[in-house]
């Protein structure tokens, strides 16, 4: 039977070992600095257009009625041309006038002595900048939970870029609490080709069902990563020493100078190209602990089309769990 649970963790690495950047996950938030204490704008407003996932870029002015934004703890709004937005304002010891975005809404933070006019005209100098990124966050927030895992059977996850659908199966060989991949049938279009049956009973909770799944897709991700890390190291002239599996909401890997990678097992989620792009971009970081141009000369002698695939990696959709 397999074993149910991965040692997520390797001992730490030598504390004085230098670290490269890390490879990110996509930002939850963007944060843009905008004038000084006098209220000058710091730099113009940027033009943007509004792009909807698999649709087309739209101009805010072509907006026909004014987009609602709240933050749960909005303490000030505002009326812009073609949205309403109530944001979280704060001040504190800065010397500019600073928004963020993010999940919540808009936040702004201005120095202590700054007029609430110069405020507002901040904000209106930005307008286009706030409303794009109020909207893109809105979009990205439908996305995740469109993405949500209902962890029951019959739900499915991804694999490896393709959907698994879960089965509950108390008689599967591996026994109570394991789990086993088994092809579906490819002949039905739209049907997952393949069935995750977990060995566990009828009455298993939710709870159950996910962590079950979960130890599966790590025990995955650690074979995969390992079985890929050693496919590359040797074309890179580099040996890795260690694999950790990372659960970081932000990060998807990082190298050590002393060949210790770290990797993030929900990856096992994407389709291998992309995670072949994130392995090769650890590796090449034992050659130049740096994001210097000869780090990415190593990456494309290896991948001549990494540019691409890291672009299919920023666009992943992690599920939400």
């Amino acid at each position: 039977m397999l074993q149910l649970l991965l040692d997520l963790f390797a001992d730490a690495a030598d504390a004085r070992a230098p670290v490269a950047p890390m490879l990110p996950v996509s930002p939850e938030r963007e944060t843009a600095a905008v004038s000084n204490a006098s209220g000058q704008p710091e730099s113009s407003a940027q033009a943007a257009t509004l792009k909807i996932a698999d649709g087309p870029a739209i101009d805010l002015n072509d907006a026909l009625l004014p987009a609602q934004f709240e933050h749960p703890r909005a303490n000030r709004t505002i009326r812009f041309s073609h949205a309403h937005v109530a944001y979280e304002f704060k001040r504190g010891k800065r010397r500019t006038i600073g928004f963020q975005v993010g999940a919540d809404g808009l936040t702004v933070s201005a120095p202590r002595w700054t007029p609430l006019g110069e405020v507002d005209a901040a904000l209106r100098e930005k307008e286009r900048w706030i409303v794009t990124k109020l909207r893109e966050a809105r979009e990205r927030h439908a996305r995740l939970e469109a993405a949500r895992i209902e962890w029951r059977e019959g739900a499915e996850i991804p694999f490896l870029g393709e959907p698994v659908v879960l089965v509950i199966d108390p008689r599967q060989r591996h026994g109570r609490g394991g789990a086993v991949l088994v092809p579906g049938d490819a002949a039905l279009p739209g049907v997952p080709t393949m069935a995750l049956h977990i060995g566990l009973p009828q009455t298993a909770s939710a709870e159950q069902l996910r962590d079950t799944a979960q130890a599966w897709l790590m025990r995955q991700a650690r074979r995969l990563f390992t079985e890929r890390l050693d496919h590359f190291a040797p074309q890179l002239g580099v040996r890795w020493q260690k694999l950790s599996l990372s659960s970081a909401d932000t990060r998807w890997g990082s190298a050590s100078a002393d060949g210790s990678i770290r990797l993030n097992w929900r990856l096992i989620h994407f389709r291998q190209p992309v995670i072949d792009y994130v392995v090769v971009h650890e590796l090449a970081h034992l050659r130049e602990m740096n994001h210097s141009p000869r780090f990415w000369q190593h990456v494309e002698d290896i991948l001549p089309d990494y540019a691409e695939r890291r672009e299919q990696l920023k666009g992943e959709l992690v599920p939400r769990w």
